[in-house]
């Protein structure tokens, strides 16, 4: 007796569909859920920020996906263990909150030595982080080895909030404006300069 072929083919078809079936249930299944969307009132604490901060960093912000904290060794992206303490050295005359806040803005401004550039930019789509909450993150990232200091008031060179002033312009300690020179014994300050007589 001959077995015909679309018997066969259907065999063949049912055989690999159950094979493929029993690979895929031994694959562990993770379900991934939208992160929740963290509110930030205008009253919030700097300690708060921090909090949220990390939620971010973890979450929506997807920064743990290729920095680390606490490792060493073949990185990705840097380690963030301390970052708060170098961020004031990384580029001088550059404050913390301004190193971060370009760091966060335009990744690509500054790349620390050894590791090359990939990180994206995080105010846009597909992570879309709002300037508030990058305040948030940038409220954690200095509490990685040093004392928080930002509120939702506090103001960058890429964000100024309503009721903040615009940040100060930070002067290197090498490109200090020349003194004025003294003035000329005799003559105002404010003076126009005497004409030379004509003969």
């Amino acid at each position: 007796m001959t077995v015909p072929v679309v018997a066969k083919i259907g065999a063949l078809v049912l055989v690999t569909t159950g094979f493929y079936t029993y690979i895929g249930q031994l694959v562990p299944q993770n379900e991934v859920q939208p992160p929740e969307e963290i509110a930030i009132s205008a009253d919030i604490t700097t300690a708060e920020m921090v909090e949220i901060g990390r939620e971010i960093a973890t979450g929506k912000g997807l920064c743990m996906t290729c920095h680390t904290i606490g490792q060493t060794g073949a990185l990705r992206f840097p380690d963030l263990s301390g970052v708060a303490g170098r961020a004031t050295t990384r580029v001088p005359g550059m404050s913390a909150v301004e190193y971060f806040a370009q760091s966060l803005y335009e990744p690509d401004s500054y790349i620390v030595e050894g590791f090359s550039p990939g990180m994206p930019v995080i105010n846009v789509p597909p992570i879309g982080l709002t300037d508030e909450e990058i305040l948030a993150v940038i409220a954690y990232l200095q509490s990685l080895g040093g004392t928080p200091t930002v509120t939702l008031q506090t103001a960058h060179t890429y964000y100024t909030p309503e009721n903040a002033e615009p940040p100060a312009e930070e002067v290197a300690p090498g490109d200090a404006p020349p003194a004025a020179a003294p003035p000329t014994p005799g003559i105002a300050p404010d003076a126009p300069p005497a004409q030379e007589a004509t003969p």
